[in-house]
């Protein structure tokens, strides 16, 4: 131990520490100016504005100014393609030189998505539906139904459209709904060569009501009496129809 405190007294020992401090400063300054130059330090440059300007724009402007870039996209069928509509980080955010920017642009082509299975649902439910897989409701045409306001049919571009069929995001959709009424008007059917009580049973199913019944000649049978004639005549072009509840007068003849 003696001998270690005397070669701490010694002219050698001083010299090699001052060596050893000066060098310890020397490379500590030399690390920090290479970092600085490194990193440039005090070296920035404010983030452009880019949002509302086409990406052809953006692209100029950023390879200017020494940023690079990466382009992502969405599709907004109610914005013009190709614009920018976010960036990262904001404008007049200070950065480095060469920092990449991140953009988002409205792509041009919409993407497609499956229509979902809108038949029975209430209108309601069908227009949420409709907005949670990107689209629209078109128009909504009612056709005689006692479901009032539910979906019977579906259609697209004026064509028919099945569910799970793929459409262009952003497209319209027009929902055939029952009005809640049913039919106010019905066919009359051919009820010649039918007997009264077979008459009778046809035109409550078509909601009509019997209305005279006259007999041609003599009748042996009334039961087996056939209908020979009806007024308002059978609709067997299904052109001619008559309100509900309208009285059928009918002929018989055995």
């Amino acid at each position: 131990m003696s001998k270690l405190f005397q070669y701490l007294r010694t002219q050698t020992f001083r010299k090699n520490l001052i060596i050893a401090i000066i060098s310890g400063v020397i490379f500590l300054l030399l690390l920090f100016y290479s970092l600085r130059f490194y990193t440039r330090h005090g070296e920035s440059i404010e983030v452009p504005a880019l949002k509302g300007i086409s990406i052809e724009n953006a692209i100029e402007k950023l390879e200017v100014q020494g940023f690079r870039y990466q382009v992502d996209s969405v599709y907004q069928a109610d914005k013009q393609p190709g614009l920018v509509i976010e960036q990262d980080p904001d404008p007049g955010t200070k950065v480095k030189l060469n920092r990449t920017l991140y953009l988002t642009i409205i792509t041009k082509n919409a993407p497609e998505v499956q229509l979902p299975n809108l038949t029975e649902m209430a209108l309601l439910e069908a227009i949420s539906t409709l907005n949670n897989y990107g689209l629209k409701l078109g128009d909504t045409i009612y056709i005689p139904d006692i479901a009032r306001d539910r979906v019977l049919d579906v259609k697209y571009a004026g064509q028919k459209i099945n569910a799970g069929q793929p459409i262009p995001k952003g497209s319209k959709i027009d929902l055939v709904l029952g009005n809640g009424m049913g039919d106010s008007e019905v066919a009359v059917p051919n009820l010649v060569g039918y007997t009264l009580d077979e008459a009778i049973f046809s035109l409550k199913g078509a909601s009509l009501t019997l209305g005279t019944v006259k007999y041609m000649g003599p009748v042996v049978d009334s039961a087996s009496a056939r209908v020979v004639s009806q007024t308002p005549e059978a609709d067997t072009s299904n052109m001619k129809k008559v309100s509900i509840g309208t009285p059928v007068n009918l002929a018989l003849s055995n």
